[in-house]
Formats: structure tokens, C-alpha cells, sequence
């Protein structure tokens, strides 16, 4: 299985990315296509002592996308940069999967532009695992489509339910729709829209409206909203984490002897716990709703990070996730033509 990774954009630069296709290629044996600047690529190869490596190829691509430029307007005048180039490659089967963690609205436009959407779907979803109290919920969408039509939230529901089947082994997953109360009369226009819609679609085990607290108790499994409610769940959950570890490390040192030492006994199972809630510990999220695999991961992210990431595209590949979703979004298309006859 050969994975292509954009190495350009991020926060950290190519240094981290490289390092974590090293450690892909020895954990999960797939090759790695380095696409972006050769000259660096190898560099950093060389450091790694990967230079011969033979699963570890590059793929020169002379352009970058900054986070700060426009996505539409950077991938369609930049032809040579390294996500459109990465992007290419995927929908030309030169590779099997893609990861990126450059700009997440380019890696979008470019998933759009270059590989193409699954027939019916008008808007791909970011779908971000998060865990709760009972194992994971997965929210979507986090940030592709900061404004969604109500179709767009059944398809977003559609794809997310295969994404819990298929990866999280969630036999017929429910669904929640994310809303300010649990009511069908509650919501903005948008779920209130939805929400019938949602009742109707037979591809889904829809449960109705949820809040925010129930991403993580595990009242439902896969949950539902619009990118930009999605993005600052995503962000403040990352937040809170680190908030409350930092917060939970100062009262342990400023509590005394007892505190220190109670601390000591606890330090095995509060490791366990940041494991669980490192979002680095999934790598990336998944853009569903394109030809092909495609995974998004934080402009911040470290080696470790781009190497669950990897891991992340290979299983995403074994399990034919992209099939999947096309067949149930076939299914669902067939049956509204059928009922508007």
C-alpha cells in the first residue's frame, strides 16, 4: 500500500513529517511518497539515516500553500504545490491514500478540485473521533463546511455511520443531531430543517437532537452539525483536555507532601488517561465524501501525530471505507427520486 504525505505548510515544517513516515514504514510496513521540496526531503532523510530506505520515495513539488492564503485561489494558480500535486497523484492511483497537514481549507479545495466528491455528495465532511465515557463518538463535520445546507447534514450523517461501522465496529450506530435542546421544536433554522429529513433517511439509526455533553457520555455514537459549530467543539475540546491536566498537575505540586505522593500513586493511570484523550493518538481526521482516502491532520502535528496519521490511511484503505459510504449515498439518492415519483 504506498501512502502519498504532503511534508509542506505546516507548523513544524518538513523535519516532523519526515520523521513520522519513517516510523509509518516500519510500524505498518506501507510505502510513503514524501511530496514537496526534494532538496529538504532528503536532508531530513539523510538525518533519519532513511536515504536508502526503499518504501520512502519523493515526489518534488515546487510550491507551498500557507495558511494564511485564500485555499480556493492558492490551489487553482498554484498547480505545482505540494497538496495539489499530492492530490494528483490520488486521483491518478498512484497512490492509495493521502495525509496532509497543511492548510486544512487548500486540503480541502484541493480533495475536491483534484480527486472529486462521491456521486450525491455535494459538501465532504472532516469526521473527528472524540472519546466519551463508553469508547468514541465521532463528530462531523469539524471544519470542511462552516455553512451546510440540510442535505448536507444527511449526507454528513450517512457517512459517519459507515465511518462507526467500519473502523469503530459499531454494529447499526446511532445518530444524534446537535442541537440546543432535545426537542424537535428546538434548534436554529438550520436543524430544525434537518431534523425531518434525518427522521426519514433509512441509512441511518437516527435517535434525534443531542447537546454538546452528550459527544462525551456516549448517548449516541456518531453525532452531527455544521463545520463551524464542529471546529470550535473540536478546538474546545482539545482545550479543556490540556486545561484540566495542567490544572490537576498544579494542584498535585502545590498540595504538600500528601498531594506529591498521592500523585506518584496515580501517575500510571493519569498516563493512561492522557493517552486516551490525546488527539495526537489518532493522527488525523478523515475527509469523507471524496473518491479516495484523504486525511487531514493539525498543522501542529508531530511526528507521532503523522505516524498514527498513516496508520490511520492504511485502515481506512483496508476497510473500503470510500465504497462503502458511495453505496449507502447511492441508496439513499434511489430512494428520494423514488419517493418524489
Amino acid at each position: 500500500m504506498k501512502i502519498a504525505l504532503d511534508i509542506m505548510g505546516t507548523d513544524h515544517g518538513p523535519k516532523e513529517l519526515v520523521l513520522g513516515a519513517v516510523n509509518a514504514v516500519k510500524a505498518y510496513g506501507c510505502e510513503v511518497v514524501l511530496v514537496g521540496d526534494e532538496a529538504v526531503a532528503k536532508e531530513w532523510l539523510a538525518k533519519y539515516k532513511a536515504l536508502d530506505n526503499q518504501k520512502i520515495k519523493i515526489q518534488h513539488a515546487s510550491q507551498v500553500i500557507n495558511m494564511d492564503e485564500h485555499p480556493a485561489i492558492a490551489v487553482k494558480s498554484k498547480k505545482d504545490a505540494s497538496i495539489v500535486v499530492a492530490s494528483k497523484m490520488l486521483r491518478a492511483g498512484e497512490c492509495d491514500a493521502l495525509v496532509s497537514a497543511g492548510s486544512t481549507g487548500a486540503a480541502s479545495v484541493a480533495a475536491v478540485l483534484c480527486v472529486g466528491r462521491i456521486k450525491g455528495v455535494e459538501r465532504p465532511a472532516i469526521a473527528t473521533p472524540f472519546p466519551n465515557q463508553k469508547g468514541t463518538t465521532v463528530v462531523l463535520d469539524s471544519g470542511s463546511m462552516v455553512d451546510a445546507k440540510p442535505s448536507n447534514l444527511v449526507h454528513s450523517a450517512i457517512m459517519g455511520s459507515v465511518y462507526a461501522e467500519k473502523l469503530l465496529n459499531l454494529k447499526n450506530p446511532t445518530v444524534g443531531l446537535l442541537s440546543v435542546g432535545e426537542e424537535e421544536t428546538k434548534g436554529n433554522e438550520q436543524t430544525l430543517a434537518t431534523y425531518p429529513l434525518m427522521k426519514e433517511t433509512k441509512q441511518i439509526n437516527f435517535k434525534g437532537n443531542v447537546e454538546g455533553r452528550d459527544i462525551t457520555n456516549g448517548s449516541v455514537d456518531v453525532v452531527v452539525c455544521d463545520g463551524f459549530v464542529g471546529n470550535v467543539v473540536l478546538k474546545l475540546g482539545e482545550g479543556l483536555a490540556k486545561a484540566i491536566f495542567t490544572l490537576i498537575k498544579e494542584a498535585i505540586l502545590g498540595g504538600g507532601i500528601l498531594a506529591k505522593l498521592g500523585g506518584a500513586l496515580i501517575k500510571p493511570a493519569m498516563a493512561k488517561l492522557r493517552e486516551r484523550m490525546d488527539p495526537n493518538a489518532y493522527g488525523g481526521a478523515l475527509l469523507l465524501g471524496v473518491k479516495a482516502p484523504f486525511i487531514i491532520c493539525h498543522g501542529s502535528s508531530k511526528a507521532y501525530a503523522i505516524t498514527n496519521a498513516i496508520g490511520m490511511a492504511v485502515k481506512f484503505t483496508e476497510n473500503n471505507l470510500v465504497s462503502a459510504i458511495t453505496e449507502k449515498i447511492a441508496e439513499s439518492q434511489k430512494r428520494n427520486e423514488e419517493t418524489d415519483k
